[in-house]
């Protein structure tokens, strides 16, 4: 592998023993590696070194992580670039508040050096596979993955970052219907333990968010099955 091939990880942690860790780590593993500190200056160098991936520690000098992460999803430049936070948080609503600030994966401390590096390449899989990817279209309702923009009936249509993925989950399977359990795992991962009830909160965002006009809900409730995207959508909840 040439060096331009190597994917470039930027590691965002205060801690310099934990740095030399991961460096080691990741370089071992066929990574480049560039670090930051504290949020400010991991702002600056995801905006001038256009990194593959960042590895985001929550807990940090001046900036959290979590507020990084909401940053980086709101500027122009770095808005597509995947994130994983790494913290010590490891309670339901820390996870859930991790992956709704925009971070693609979530890992707590402390952890094997070999998951998370095999973590870090599923997330890299997933975000070429989203950039090559060709836009989602189901009735009204377009979805180009590449952006990260929703337009229904020329309308734009605004998500929180589990809310599109869990929209583009059922786009890519059309009229088969998803236990929770089943969405838990796709769309949050198995690894991370979230409550079967988390789901129907955020399809009930999802649901408020797509039918902005009243237009007809495309979502299909199957009681005591899950959720399905199909044309004869009728709320039986």
């Amino acid at each position: 592998m040439t060096l331009a091939n190597k994917p470039l990880v930027l590691v965002v942690e205060d801690e310099p023993p934990l740095v030399t860790l991961l460096r080691y780590n990741l370089e071992r593993a066929g990574f480049r590696v560039t670090e930051a500190g504290d949020g400010k200056e991991a702002l600056v160098l995801c905006r001038e070194e256009r990194p593959d991936i960042v590895l985001l520690d929550w807990m940090l000098p001046h900036i959290s992580g979590l507020e990084v992460c909401r940053r980086l999803r709101r500027g122009q430049e770095t808005r597509k670039v995947p994130i994983v936070l790494l913290t010590a948080r490891g309670e339901e609503n820390d996870k859930v508040r991790g992956l709704d600030s925009g971070a693609d994966d979530y890992i707590t401390k402390p952890f094997s050096p070999a998951e998370l590096i095999s973590r870090l390449r599923a997330v890299l899989r997933r975000a070429e596979a989203t950039m090559a990817s060709a836009v989602l279209q189901f009735e009204d309702l377009t979805v180009n993955l590449a952006v990260h923009r929703v337009m229904r009936a020329g309308r734009e249509v605004r998500l929180g970052p589990t809310e599109f993925r869990l929209l583009r989950y059922l786009l890519e399977h059309q009229g088969r219907v998803f236990s929770r359990e089943q969405l838990l795992a796709a769309v949050w991962g198995r690894d991370v333990h979230v409550e079967p009830r988390t789901v129907d909160v955020h399809i009930r965002r999802l649901r408020k968010s797509l039918n902005g006009n009243k237009e007809r809900d495309l979502i299909r409730t199957v009681r005591s099955a899950g959720y399905a995207l199909d044309r004869d959508a009728i709320v039986v909840a």
